[in-house]
């Protein structure tokens, strides 16, 4: 059974994140979300085990300190 990675697994975070910001330039909040929505579908498409995908989903939904770390 495979299982999410959370620990830091990108060897330059900084460029990914500099990327998705960009990924919004230029656009709507309506577009903005469709793009988030279509990349979302991507790496999910990519990843295709349901339960990474489902460990993925509940940690994104949880509030706290472990959902505001970088």
């Amino acid at each position: 059974m495979a299982q999410l990675i959370t620990a830091p697994n990108l060897s330059n975070p900084d460029d990914i994140y500099e990327r998705l910001v960009r990924l919004h330039d230029g656009l709507s909040e309506a577009e903005s979300l469709k793009t988030w929505s279509r990349l979302v579908l991507a790496l999910i498409n990519h990843i295709g085990d349901p339960e990474v995908i489902g460990e993925a989903i509940a940690i994104s939904r949880q509030t706290g300190p472990q959902s505001r770390q970088s």
